[in-house]
């Protein structure tokens, strides 16, 4: 049985560093070329970091993309490198796009026709290349914007004894798309290179797709994708080797950065002999050292997913964005806990600041517990009273308000003042200003605008508010003791605003309304639905109306790593104007 030995890059590509990602990529070259690869897959449009969007409309971004590859190809040696980047089939049009009079006209470049496409590459040449066929459009995704889908059959590549095909993410999720042609054709392995973003359940569906495909095609599947945070979207990594029987061979850890090679032994496969064959030189496989097994990484919990993948998102968005330092208002409750124990995690206590704000509203205990928190995370904090602003605020107010009843509108105030505090300091030392806002929370409207709804990274913004809890209790069980204090985890919810204030008294018990909001925001479900599945009909009305009425205050909010199959952003696009009530 034929064996051949493959790396899989788990490389943390950044959107646009072109350059980088090129030195990115030669590093996963030269460590393969040192274990003797005779294969290197890289993650799906590495080259130009994934997603580009729109910048794949700009000629300039395109044809600087292939400069880049020019240099990958260059830099290629006896190992064959497959990397994604952007391809194009025609070359910039000129034409007119209007005129001022009849002597001017201003012109410019149409855009090319592009391509999801990885090149194959070895001894400085360029092989052959792969266009990607299936393009999705859905969730997150929107490729058909961007990309022309490529056309089959393709080419297999001969690498010494072994015949192998090349595809990108997307085609391994058809039973009948180029898998299952590659194996037809006669393909003993085939290559799989994505940039599939993380979200709770990904990993089983990924593995499920991967498998039947293997089980499908009759060849062996090496699926590799991409780790890091890019904007919303955290990728996870998760690359394996599928055996032709659909047992999974080797599993790369989560969100874990690194080249992992695997030997593996391929079935004998009948060649197709009216399908073109580009043969690729092949390490030799005698005398080269051995490599440790790669293993099966084992499934971890949810809750263990979710910690690392904010984790990861966070310290990306943060330092991908030329940020060290970060700033988290502590009020003493759960949620800016969690995205304080989150923040130390992804960037280190020394980089943490927090920033306590009490009002007359606020609690002894919600003092003593941010305080407590701040000791516990070894971040420097340090406390600024709302009082004077709101005093001034308020007296300025005053002959506007006349005898306007007091009660929104003055805790609202607190809220914004919070905001400008935390920004002042965000802008006097260069802190990017972590929300501490949940989904639940989002997803009603339960914020205030250009108050506690101000930042420039959510980093819980796509996690529940009963899944807050479970991540809180996750990390002081890693821990092995109370990081984050036992107080803030038992006591009620509240924004401290008014007197004696607490969530319930706004908003159902979340333990009610969370599993609304999941069938509802998540799964599109109308409220007849929602219904028959046990809820309160006038609950599930109430939620419903609050969630479309947010609308408005969700789009101005900041962005943050989605973590469930569908957040607010990118992956869910409704109108602000809109009467459809279901």
């Amino acid at each position: 049985m034929p064996s051949i030995r493959v790396g899989l890059a788990q490389i943390n590509p950044v959107v646009g560093d072109l350059s980088g990602n090129v030195e990115r990529i030669a590093a996963a070259m030269a460590s393969a070329e040192e274990q003797s690869c005779d294969l290197l897959a890289l993650p799906e449009l590495s080259l130009t970091g994934y997603p580009p969007e729109d910048l794949v409309l700009r000629p300039s971004f395109v044809r600087d993309n292939l400069v880049a590859l020019g240099e990958v190809v260059s830099r290629s040696g006896r190992c064959v490198t497959v990397v994604g980047f952007v391809d194009t089939s025609s070359h910039p049009v000129r034409g007119a796009r209007g005129h001022v009079d009849d002597d001017v006209v201003e012109q410019w470049t149409i855009p090319p026709v592009v391509h999801n496409a990885a090149a194959v590459c070895a001894g400085g040449q360029l092989l052959t290349t792969y266009r990607k066929r299936l393009l999705p459009n859905y969730s997150v995704f929107d490729e058909r914007r961007y990309f022309v889908p490529g056309a089959g059959p393709h080419e297999l590549l001969q690498v010494g004894e072994v015949l192998v095909g090349v595809s990108i993410c997307e085609d391994a999720w058809s039973a009948d798309g180029p898998i299952l042609e590659m194996g037809k054709a006669g393909a003993s392995l085939v290559l799989n290179i994505n940039a599939s973003p993380f979200n709770l359940g990904k990993r089983r569906a990924r593995s499920a797709e991967v498998q039947a495909r293997a089980r499908q095609s009759g060849a062996v599947i090496a699926y590799v994708n991409q780790v890091g945070g890019q904007d919303e979207l955290v990728f996870d990594g998760d690359s394996m080797v599928v055996g032709a029987d659909g047992a999974v061979l080797a599993r790369a850890p989560q969100f874990t950065e690194d080249l992992f090679v695997v030997d593996v032994d391929v079935p004998a496969a009948s060649r197709d002999p009216g399908l073109r064959v580009v043969t690729a030189p092949s390490a030799a496989s005698a005398g080269r050292p051995s490599i440790a097994p790669v293993g099966v990484a084992p499934e971890p919990s949810e809750d263990a997913e979710v910690w690392e993948a904010l984790v990861l998102g966070t310290r990306d968005f943060v330092r991908k964005n030329g940020f060290s330092e970060v700033v988290i208002g502590l009020s003493g409750g759960i949620d800016s806990a969690l995205v304080a124990a989150i923040a130390v995690d992804a960037l280190g206590p020394e980089h943490v600041h927090g920033v306590l704000m009490p009002s007359r509203y606020s609690s002894d205990h919600s003092i003593s517990d941010a305080e407590a928190l701040a000791s516990n995370l070894g971040i420097e904090h340090r406390t600024v009273p709302i009082e004077p602003a709101h005093v001034a605020l308020m007296g300025m107010l005053a002959p506007s308000f006349g005898e306007h009843p007091p009660g929104l509108t003055e805790e609202n105030l607190q809220s914004r003042i919070r905001a400008v505090i935390l920004m002042g300091l965000s802008n006097a030392f260069g802190w990017l200003l972590l929300n501490t806002g949940n989904k639940s929370e989002s997803s009603v409207g339960y914020s205030t605008l250009y108050g506690d709804s101000a930042g420039g990274y959510a980093v819980i913004k796509d996690v529940a508010k009963l899944r807050v809890y479970s991540l809180c209790r996750y990390r002081n069980g890693t821990a092995g003791r109370a990081l984050i204090p036992e107080s803030v985890l038992e006591k009620p919810p509240s924004a401290e605003l008014r007197p004696d204030q607490r969530d319930d008294q706004s908003l159902p018990p979340y333990e009610v309304l969370d599993p609304i909001l999941a069938l509802y925001v998540e799964q599109d479900l109308a409220a007849e639905d929602i219904v028959a599945s046990g809820h309160d009909p006038e609950i599930v009305d109430r939620v419903i109306r609050l969630v479309d009425l947010a609308e408005y205050k969700r789009r101005q909010s900041p962005p943050g790593p989605r973590v469930t199959p569908k957040g607010f952003g990118k992956d869910r696009r409704l109108p602000i104007v809109n009467r459809y009530r279901r």
